[in-house]
C-alpha cells in the first residue's frame, strides 16, 4: 500500500492510500484506531488530487490526531497481574491470577471478574490464556451477531465465511470475493459496537466501497451507526491495549 504525506503548517500528516476500483465520488479520509491515516480513493483519481483533497481536510486531521495521541498518554501497558481491569463487551472486570499445580489452566469470567488458572503466572502466560478465552468468546458473540445482523438486512443464507484476525489499525474488512474478517479485541467493546462493525462489513457484500450507496445500506441497517462508531472510536485505545 503506498504512503504520502501533505504539510500541514510546519508538520507533514502521512496517509496510506488505498485504490478503490468501485468507488465514486470524493476521497475518504479515515484516522484509523492506531493513530495512521487512510486514504480511500478512487481507481482513476490523480494523486495531487488526492492530495489536496487529504489538504483541506487537514485541519480536522491534525484535530483527530492530537486527540487520538492525548488519549494514549493516559493508557498504561498491560502487566497482567491480579487487580488489574480488562475489558469485555464494554465492561471492565478485576483480573484474578490463581496458581495451580494441576493441568487445568486457562480463563473464564466467575462472579463479576476474569479469572485466569495457571501453573505459570508470567505475564506472558497469563495474557495468552485470556486472549484464547477472547477469541474463543469472540466466536461465539460474533456469529450470532452475523446471524442477527444478516436477518434484519435480508441477506441470503448461509452466511458468508469469516474468521478472527487481529489487525492493529481495523475492526474488520471484507475482500472482494466476500469473506470477512473480524478483529478478536472487538469483543472487549460494548455489543452495540460489536453490530456496527458488523453491519458495516456485511454492508460491504453489496457495496465494496465507501460510496453514497454504501452509507445508505448501512443507515438503513443501523439508523445509529454514527453514535456506534463514535463509541468505538472513542474506545478504541483502551480496547486495543494489550
Amino acid at each position: 500500500m503506498a504512503r504520502y504525506s501533505v504539510a500541514y503548517g510546519d508538520q507533514r500528516i502521512g496517509f496510506a492510500l488505498r485504490r478503490q476500483p468501485r468507488l465514486k465520488g470524493r476521497v475518504a479520509i479515515h484516522v484509523m484506531p492506531d493513530g495512521g491515516v487512510m486514504v480511500d480513493a478512487p481507481e482513476g483519481s490523480e494523486l495531487q488530487d488526492v492530495k489536496q483533497a487529504v489538504r483541506q481536510r487537514a485541519a480536522w486531521v491534525w484535530r483527530e490526531l492530537q486527540a487520538q495521541r492525548a488519549r494514549q498518554r493516559h493508557v498504561l501497558p498491560r502487566e497482567y497481574v491480579s487487580g488489574e481491569t480488562h475489558f469485555y463487551l464494554g465492561r471492565r472486570y478485576l483480573l484474578k491470577v490463581l496458581a495451580t499445580q494441576r493441568a487445568n489452566a486457562g480463563a473464564r469470567l466467575w462472579r463479576g471478574r476474569l479469572e485466569v488458572t495457571t501453573p505459570e503466572s508470567s505475564a506472558h502466560a497469563v495474557r495468552h490464556l485470556l486472549n484464547a478465552w477472547y477469541r474463543e468468546r469472540a466466536t461465539a458473540v460474533f456469529e450470532q451477531a452475523l446471524v442477527n445482523m444478516a436477518a434484519r438486512m435480508r441477506l441470503p443464507q448461509p452466511l458468508p465465511p469469516w474468521r478472527l484476525l487481529s489487525m492493529r489499525t481495523q475492526w474488520g474488512s471484507c475482500s472482494p470475493k466476500g469473506a470477512l474478517l473480524l478483529n478478536p479485541d472487538l469483543i472487549k467493546a460494548p455489543k452495540a459496537c460489536v453490530e456496527y462493525v458488523v453491519a458495516h462489513e456485511l454492508c460491504h457484500l453489496k457495496e465494496h466501497n465507501h460510496s453514497e450507496r454504501f452509507y445508505r445500506l448501512l443507515g438503513a441497517a443501523l439508523p445509529d451507526w454514527e453514535r456506534r462508531k463514535q463509541e468505538l472510536d472513542g474506545l478504541a485505545e483502551l480496547v486495543l491495549n494489550r
